[in-house]
């Protein structure tokens, strides 16, 4: 990254972070954080940036959920919406605890179990954590945009040796899932990097 976006992110992470304290502070004990945009966009950075803020300003760390581990392998963007739906968001939303197995894309299959109580701040992150389900759960509501060609960079650092084979299928999923659900639109808060 550049570094007017390293700012950029690092700004909107203290905002949210002093938002989500606040919200904390007025008695909600799990505020929700989705944090979406296309791959290569910066989610994690600001999922990252947001935790640690959280951890050093908050009374406790929030839970962080990678939607990569939910996420059926490369063609399974909207297999693991589903599954967060299911098993995240839907016990959550009735005051359950929340179990889900994270998928390991090495064996292709679930495999470790993990769960979330719901009394701490929780961030979504990934692509299609902004949907029309999250919408009306998540207080906080971000949209990252990105140039294609920083997010090639940035995809092609991270995942070389997979990025000719899989940057097509991966990127026509996220069109599909943005068309469907019109995430950037429902987003509250913005950034667009070049």
């Amino acid at each position: 990254m550049n570094t007017d976006a390293d700012q950029q992110l690092i700004d909107l992470a203290q905002r949210l972070c002093d938002e989500v304290i606040a919200l904390t502070d007025r008695g909600n004990a799990m505020p929700v954080i989705a944090i979406d945009g296309r791959a290569g966009s910066g989610k994690s950075t600001l999922a990252k940036l947001l935790q640690n803020l959280l951890f050093k300003q908050g009374e406790s760390a929030p839970r962080v959920i990678h939607l990569d581990d939910l996420y059926e392998g490369w063609q399974g963007l909207a297999a693991g919406l589903d599954y967060m739906q299911r098993n995240v968001l839907t016990p959550l939303s009735a005051g359950k605890i929340a179990h889900w197995q994270e998928y390991d894309w090495t064996l292709g299959k679930r495999i470790a179990w993990r769960e979330f109580e719901g009394a701490t701040p929780l961030i979504l992150e990934g692509c299609g954590a902004l949907n029309r389900n999250t919408a009306s759960f998540a207080q906080f509501r971000v949209w990252i945009e990105a140039d294609e060609a920083l997010r090639k960079a940035r995809w092609q650092q991270r995942d070389g040796d997979k990025f000719d084979q899989y940057w097509a299928s991966w990127a026509a999923q996220e069109l599909d899932f943005i068309a469907r659900e019109k995430s950037p639109e429902i987003a509250n808060y913005r950034l667009f990097f070049k």
